[in-house]
C-alpha cells in the first residue's frame, strides 16, 4: 500500500481493517485535491476559483435508506420510530464487503474534528473514493493543527464509496443505496451516493446520540454574536429554506457557525469548520457575504449550472435541482469566528418559512411555547420544490431536524428548556415566509423587514414595545416597531380577503395539533398549554 502525505504511520488504513489498498492520499491540502479531482474528472472549474461537481441521481440525502445498527448500546435509547434498524450481522456483512470493494483502489484520507470544544469534540477519519469529496469533508470540518496528524487517531471512522452498491437482501437495507452508523463501533459506511452532505450529517448524528448523556445540547442551528460580546450569543433554529445561513450571516454581528452547534456548560461551539448553504436564487445584492464565498478559490459548488463558454455560474437555474448547494471555509466569511466558541445564548430564533401565510413575521415566546414550537419543528414546501407539490404543504420536523435526532425528541426539547430556564434566555419565532396570502398569492417577507426585527430583538429594544396576542397562536406579538410598516405585524390585515384568512390560519392550526400528539404523553400541562387554538376569533 503506497501511503501520499502526512498521517500517524502507527495507525494507518491498515488499523481499519483496509488490504491491498493501491494508494492512500492523507490529508491533502485545498491545491492537491482541486488537482486530483479535475485530472479525475470528477469536477471543473467555475469562473473565479470555485470548484463544481455534480453528485448525480443522489442531490440531497436519502433519509430512508439510513440505519442504526440496533445493539445492547442503543436498543433503548435511540428513537426507532425515527431510524430504521440494521443488525449487528448485517452491518458485519456489510462493512466486509465494503473493505472487499475497496481493494486495488485508491482512497483520500482526512483526519478531522468534529467540535471546537476539545472538551466535547469527537476526532473523526473520513476514507473516501472521491477527491472532491474529500476535500468538501475538509472544508466542512475542524481542520487539525499541522504537527498533530502524526499522532492523529481517530474516535470515529468514515467510508464513503459511491460506486459500492449495497445488495438489500445481504445487508438487510432497503435499496442499493445506504448509509449505516454503528455508534458502538463509531463507525459510518456510505455506498452508492455521490451526495456529499451525507457524511457532514453522519457526524452531526454521531455527536447527537453521545452529547445529551454529558450535558451538552447538541443543535441544528446557526449562531452568531455580538462583535464586542462573546457572550452576547443569538441561536437560529431552522430548516432547509427558513434562512438560517443567510440571517445568521449578519454584517453587524460575528459568525459563529452557519448550521451544526453544542450548548456546553462554559457556552455554545461550532461543530464545524465551514459552511454549507443552499445557492438557488443566490444573489449578491441579497447574500453580500455568501455571494462574494462563488468566487474564490476553495469553495465547493454542487450541482450549480455553468454557462458553458464563461463558466460563469447561474444561480436561478434549478434544472438540475432546486437543492444546488455551495460549501465554503467559514473564514471565507469576513466577521467569521476564528475560534467556534462563545458564551451563553441571550437570544433564541426558531426560524419558519410560513408559505399558508397567516404567521406573524416576528412573535416572543414563552418557555413553554418555545419548547412546543422547538419539537413542532414547523416550515412549509412551497410549489414547484418537489416535484408534485403544487400547494403549500406543511412540514414537521421536530428539533428543527428530526433526520439527525437518534433520540427521542424529548431528550433534546427537555435539555434546551432547562437551559433556557437556567439563563433567562429570550425565544423568538420569526416567520421569513409568506405575508398578504398563501405561496402564489402573496408575496415573500421582505428581508429587510425580517433584519430589522431581528436586530431589534437582539440588541433588546424589541422587549421594550407593546405586545398583543396573536389570537390563533397565543404568542405575543409586538404592535409596532421603527422603520417596519404596522400592518405587516397583522397578518390578517395584509390580506385583501379576511374570511379565507380566519380559514387557513384554523388549518394550519389544526395540523399543529394533530402534528404534536405523538409528543402529549411527553411534556407538561405547561407545554400542552402553549398549542394553539382554532377555537380563537379571527382579528
Amino acid at each position: 500500500m503506497d501511503n501520499v502525505g502526512t498521517y500517524n504511520g502507527a495507525h494507518g488504513a491498515e488499523a481499519f481493517g483496509f488490504k491491498t489498498l493501491k494508494r492512500v492520499f492523507w490529508n491533502l491540502q485545498t491545491p492537491r485535491l482541486y488537482e486530483e479531482a479535475i485530472a479525475r474528472k470528477e469536477a471543473i472549474l467555475a469562473q473565479g476559483g470555485p470548484i463544481v461537481a455534480e453528485t448525480g441521481a443522489h442531490t440531497g440525502r436519502s433519509p430512508k435508506d439510513k440505519f442504526t445498527v440496533k445493539d445492547a448500546t442503543t436498543a433503548d435509547s435511540v428513537w426507532w420510530d425515527n431510524n430504521g434498524a440494521i443488525s449487528p450481522e448485517h452491518f458485519n456483512i456489510l462493512l466486509g464487503d465494503m473493505l472487499e470493494h475497496a481493494k486495488g483502489k485508491e482512497l483520500f484520507a482526512q483526519d478531522l474534528y468534529g467540535g471546537a470544544d476539545p472538551n466535547f469534540r469527537v476526532k473523526v477519519r473520513v476514507f473516501t473514493e472521491y477527491a472532491w469529496h474529500s476535500l468538501f469533508i475538509r472544508t466542512m470540518l475542524i481542520r487539525p493543527e499541522w504537527q498533530d496528524l502524526a499522532s492523529f487517531i481517530p474516535d470515529m471512522t468514515i467510508v464513503d464509496l459511491p460506486s459500492f452498491k449495497a445488495d438489500p437482501a445481504r445487508h438487510g437495507c432497503r435499496s442499493e443505496t445506504i448509509i449505516a452508523c454503528d455508534f458502538t463501533r463509531k463507525i459510518v459506511l456510505i455506498g452508492n451516493s455521490s451526495y456529499a452532505g451525507e457524511m457532514k450529517k453522519s457526524v452531526f448524528g454521531y455527536l447527537n446520540f453521545v452529547l445529551p448523556p454529558k450535558g451538552v445540547m447538541p443543535m441544528h442551528c446557526s449562531a452568531n454574536t455580538a462583535k464586542d460580546a462573546k457572550d452576547d450569543v443569538a441561536l437560529f433554529f431552522g430548516l432547509s429554506g427558513t434562512g438560517k445561513t443567510t440571517l445568521s450571516a449578519d454584517p453587524n454581528r460575528t459568525l459563529l457557525g452557519d448550521d451544526e452547534h453544542g450548548w456546553a456548560p462554559a457556552g455554545v461551539f461550532n461543530f464545524e469548520g465551514g459552511c454549507y448553504a443552499k445557492a438557488i436564487k443566490l444573489s449578491r445584492e441579497a447574500e453580500p457575504e455568501i455571494y462574494a464565498t462563488t468566487e474564490r478559490f476553495g469553495t465547493i459548488m454542487e450541482n450549480v449550472v455553468l454557462d458553458p463558454e464563461t463558466r460563469v455560474p447561474d444561480f436561478d437555474d434549478g434544472s438540475r435541482t432546486e437543492n444546488t448547494r455551495i460549501a465554503y471555509p467559514i473564514d471565507f466569511i469576513p466577521n467569521a469566528s476564528l475560534t467556534g466558541r462563545a458564551g451563553i445564548p441571550k437570544n433564541i430564533v426558531m426560524l419558519t418559512c410560513d408559505a399558508f401565510g397567516v404567521m406573524p413575521p416576528i412573535a416572543k415566546l414563552t418557555p413553554a411555547q418555545a419548547m412546543y414550537h422547538f419539537l413542532s419543528g414547523y416550515t412549509a414546501k412551497v410549489a414547484g420544490t418537489e416535484k408534485g407539490v403544487t400547494e403549500p404543504q406543511a412540514t414537521f420536523s421536530t428539533c428543527f431536524g428530526a433526520p439527525f435526532m437518534p433520540r427521542h425528541p424529548s431528550v433534546y426539547g427537555n435539555l434546551l428548556r432547562e437551559l433556557i430556564a437556567k439563563h433567562g434566555v429570550d425565544c423568538w419565532l420569526v416567520n421569513t415566509g409568506w405575508t398578504g396570502g398563501k405561496y402564489g398569492v402573496g408575496r415573500r417577507m421582505p428581508i429587510r423587514v425580517t433584519r430589522r426585527l431581528l436586530t431589534a430583538a437582539l440588541e433588546g429594544s424589541l422587549n421594550r414595545a407593546d405586545f398583543r396576542t396573536d389570537p390563533y397562536f397565543g404568542f405575543s406579538v409586538p404592535t409596532s416597531v421603527p422603520g417596519v410598516e404596522p400592518h405587516i405585524l397583522y397578518p390578517v390585515k395584509t390580506w385583501a380577503n379576511k374570511a379565507e384568512f380566519a380559514e387557513m390560519a384554523q388549518r394550519l392550526v389544526g395540523m399543529f395539533k394533530d402534528n404534536f400528539a405523538k409528543f402529549e404523553a411527553h411534556v407538561d400541562a405547561d407545554v400542552m398549554a402553549a398549542a394553539p387554538s382554532n377555537q380563537m376569533a379571527a382579528e
